[in-house]
């Protein structure tokens, strides 16, 4: 047994925590790195449960050696290899913690990762589940790289995609509760399992540091998405019996991405929505707003009601006649005081019919067709209060993706200026998700809630009111819920027009006073659902402390998202993009000698392969495998048959675990040239 570490003194509880690994056949040097990971932890009073099914000699001898040295080491050998499930219960049975901490066999912790741990059990001793932020780590453990500062729990989110994954802590009375891994769901096994945690877990605390390294190898998820495809399946049919047992009827789809999933929630009873748009002047946007509701909405089941606020154009009036006469579901009432967008809408809601309310500005335009069900199907729940939608600029670019508290010293929408199609840091941009607020410009919220909280703050005329407003509901309880799959067109501002005379901007300064009395403790604290790594000078999600990407950098990720997703023709043009602005780009030349070798384009594709062997721009020995596959194959295909199985040979020399390199060795015996072409390098 190690010494105690002076660390462990400073806790007045000081639990055992079990680290529990079920390994199999792993790599000698990734089970050494993931052992000592564990046993150079600060905190030290922990145990490391293992549970080993492996056929391959070496592992039992490491396991056995360390576990001669070290009595914090308990180790179960498994007759059969029962699934990753099972062998992780094994471990897990020979435990006696008092949290259980879950470790993958080739992956790495943070030193201090317990210690953090142990410090929030002291903190929140009620708590039952723990997760951390997380990065990865090459193969060869020397590069630590993309990291994910992830947000506090948020269930939608959470209903999008396995974001908490490492570090995962459970307590272990809970554990024992609701039960341990189960079987069928290979793949995704700790996202059912997290999923069944959180439903029952009374407090889950996220811890905001990096505690876990997860390695990125060629047959893991993390580099390679579809390497196990059939994990996606068991996914979703962890999301649906997680609907089940919380009696929310939903079908359960993929997302845009692989790992991304999207829920259609059942709408009950079709609800009216009482659509509420103040207006001042501005005919041809509000026009444009009314058309594009009547004419594209597929939910049909609403009424428009506008607020006239002191129009001056004659042209504005003749056409409230025209809607009036023309459509039954449509009245304009009249708001004749000072502009406030508060009252305004305060006023309106009494004038309402609806059990649910969708506050909209004038100069809104409908893009998705169904966009009032995208809102609707998490406004119906009860757990929620708001929900906001994606809007766009006229040029397609964000101006609407949610709202963050304390960027810019007191908040700003996320992602503004993105491109449309971009997918935001850990697909943000693409994916549900719960976050503090949501903009009034497009907001959906139950009139019974609205009312709970009585309203927009009338202390907020112009400015900060949909904040303090979806504020007021999460400090209720409710959630805020932005979804990316109702979109508009928000042409920004024209309800009323621009104003920076010096009124408004006394009337701007007294709403910020107003609103940081009001909200002080969440501006002090930071927001729940933006991590306190990422910065507070920009909309983008940047870690602070990190140089920004480069813009060459940003096209050739984009250009990966696409060649992902299996747009090639949109990857080719990020990837010429990045070329464009450095030639020297490696993961462009990469990905478009590629494209080109699989075309057929042997000679265009050396020209592409050949510049990064004569820049030397590939600094890792896999991602060199990667180019001597590659021109390997394109030697066979132009006949030079002996040279080209040579390269693929050094392929792999440089990485033994190269499946493209190991499968293409294998056709020089069966006389077959069906190759693998590399696409993407790895990481």
């Amino acid at each position: 047994m190690q010494e105690s570490n002076t660390q462990d003194l400073i806790f007045s509880f000081k639990p055992l925590i079990s680290v529990v690994v079920p390994t199999w056949n792993t790599p000698e040097q990734f089970l050494i790195e993931m052992i000592e990971s564990v046993l150079n932890q600060s905190y030290t009073n922990f145990e490391l449960c293992i549970a080993d099914a492996s056929d391959q000699s070496h592992v039992k001898r490491i396991l056995d050696n360390y576990a001669d040295k070290d009595n914090r080491i308990k180790i179960k050998y498994l007759k059969k290899n029962k699934g990753i499930a099972q062998n992780t219960n094994e471990a897990i049975f020979i435990s006696k913690g008092d949290y259980t901490a879950f470790l993958d066999h080739d992956d790495i912790l943070a030193k201090n990762a317990l210690f953090e741990v142990v410090k929030t059990i002291n903190e929140n001793p009620d708590v039952d589940f723990i997760y951390s932020d997380e990065d990865k780590v090459t193969e060869d453990g020397k590069k630590f790289f993309d990291p994910h500062f992830k947000p506090d729990f948020a269930p939608d989110f959470l209903r999008s995609c396995n974001y908490v994954c490492h570090l995962s802590v459970i307590k272990k009375k809970l554990l024992d509760k609701i039960g341990y891994l189960k079987e069928g769901f290979e793949g995704s096994q700790d996202y059912e399992l997290i999923l069944r945690v959180t439903e029952k877990a009374k407090k889950i605390i996220h811890i905001p540091k990096i505690l876990y390294h997860w390695r990125v190898s060629q047959n893991s998820v993390s580099r390679n998405p579809q390497s196990k495809i059939y994990a996606y399946d068991s996914a979703k049919k962890a999301l649906k019996e997680h609907l089940n047992r919380l009696n929310l009827d939903g079908d359960v789809l993929d997302g845009k991405v692989l790992g991304l999933y999207k829920i259609n929630y059942k709408i009950t009873d079709s609800p009216k929505i009482s659509i509420i748009i103040p207006n001042k002047d501005h005919k041809d946007d509000l026009e444009k707003c009314i058309k594009s509701i009547i004419q594209k909405s597929t939910y049909k089941n609403y009424e428009i009601i506008i607020v006239e606020n002191n129009s001056i154009e004659q042209s504005i009036f003749d056409y409230y006649r025209f809607l009036e006469k023309t459509y039954s579901f449509i009245k304009v009432i009249v708001w004749d005081k000072p502009f406030n967008y508060s009252s305004i809408n305060n006023y309106a809601v009494q004038f309402s019919q609806g059990e649910v309310l969708l506050f909209l500005n004038n100069d809104t335009e409908v893009i998705t067709p169904n966009w009032i069900e995208e809102m609707l199907m998490f406004a119906q729940r009860d757990d929620v209060g708001a929900v906001g939608a994606k809007l766009l600029y006229p040029n397609n670019t964000i101006q609407h993706a949610g709202i963050i508290i304390g960027i810019n010293g007191i908040a700003e929408h996320c992602f503004k200026y993105s491109n449309s199609d971009s997918t935001g840091y850990f697909t943000r941009l693409i994916t549900v998700q719960n976050l503090s607020a949501a903009t009034g410009a497009c907001l959906m919220v139950r009139k019974k809630v609205f009312n709970e909280i009585k309203g927009f703050d009338e202390g907020y005329p112009e400015a900060l009111n949909d904040i303090d407003l979806c504020l007021s509901l999460r400090k209720k309880g409710y959630l805020v819920v932005w979804t990316p799959h109702a979109v508009l067109y928000h042409y920004e501002s024209k309800s009323r027009g621009f104003n920076t005379g010096e009124n408004s901007i006394k009337r701007y300064n007294k709403e910020v006073s107003l609103f940081k009395s009001k909200w002080q403790d969440i501006l002090q604290k930071g927001d729940p659902y933006y991590n306190p790594n990422l910065t507070l000078n920009k909309t983008d999600f940047s870690i602070v402390g990190y140089s920004y990407e480069k813009e060459d950098e940003n096209y050739s990720s984009q250009g990966i998202f696409y060649l992902r997703t299996g747009k090639i023709e949109e990857a080719k043009e990020y990837f010429q993009k990045a070329l464009d602005i450095n030639p020297n780009n490696p993961d462009a030349l990469f990905c478009l000698g590629a494209f080109y070798l699989k075309e057929g384009k042997v000679e265009k594709s050396l020209e592409y392969f050949n510049l990064l062997l004569n820049k030397d721009l590939l600094k890792f020995k896999v991602q060199l495998g990667c180019l001597y596959n590659n021109i390997g194959v394109a030697y066979i295909k132009l006949g030079n048959v002996e040279d080209g199985f040579k390269l693929i040979e050094q392929a792999l020399d440089l990485n033994p675990m190269y499946m493209d390199a190991q499968y293409n060795l294998e056709q020089k015996n069966k006389n077959s040239y069906d190759f693998k072409i590399t696409r993407k390098l790895i990481i």
